[in-house]
């Protein structure tokens, strides 16, 4: 039997999901940090989910206008960098809101093969561990596809990374940078084997 494959190639629309709200992030701006650091390959773009309303299932049957075009948003991208904090030992319940929209209704998930890399920051010292295996869990349960290595649990102290995604740690920003690098290697490989329609 003939199997075609197929590559996507470069450059890659990258879909960048802050899990915090807050304009004073310290995740906001590792998104920055992380988009500086990127290989060339990526062009990145939010996907803003702020306005989405709490989901209900009621709404399956006539979805909103804000979450059709938030799963329009998801679809678009290529690949999804989850960046987020921790919230009591699991992410934030808007990030869980948007991921349940993106899933529903069923047999309608936006995010099933989508290449994605989950990392985040916290002033914790165990950086977003717990909240990242809740996600992973959750991203799994959707098809989704997760680089799983290298795990990035970022620890953020005062003037690590400032509004503009300068990071004053140099091991720190070449870290970030391979942990970038394996995200195309991981995307590429998704891409080829799993073509995006």
């Amino acid at each position: 039997m003939d199997i075609e494959i197929m590559q996507h190639e470069p450059p890659y629309r990258v879909g960048v999901v802050v899990g915090s709200l807050s304009r004073e992030s310290i995740n906001r701006r590792l998104a920055v940090a992380l988009q500086r650091v990127a290989p060339s390959e990526f062009e990145f773009f939010e996907i803003a989910y702020a306005d989405l309303p709490v989901y209900n299932r009621d709404f399956d049957a006539d979805y909103p206008q804000v979450a059709l075009d938030f799963k329009e948003s998801v679809r678009s991208a290529d690949a999804v960098l989850f960046v987020t904090p921790e919230y009591n030992r699991s992410i934030p319940g808007a990030l869980k809101n948007a991921i349940d929209w993106g899933s529903r209704p069923y047999g309608d998930n936006a995010w099933s093969d989508m290449p994605t890399a989950v990392i985040g920051a916290s002033s914790g010292q165990i950086g977003t561990a717990v909240g990242q295996q809740t996600l992973r869990s959750t991203l799994s349960y959707l098809n989704a596809r997760q680089m799983t290595s290298p795990e990035a649990y970022i620890h953020f102290t005062p003037d690590l990374i400032d509004d503009e995604g300068v990071v004053s740690v140099p091991d720190t920003e070449e870290f970030l940078r391979m942990f970038m690098r394996r995200f195309l290697e991981y995307t590429t490989r998704v891409l080829t084997v799993i073509p995006q329609e």
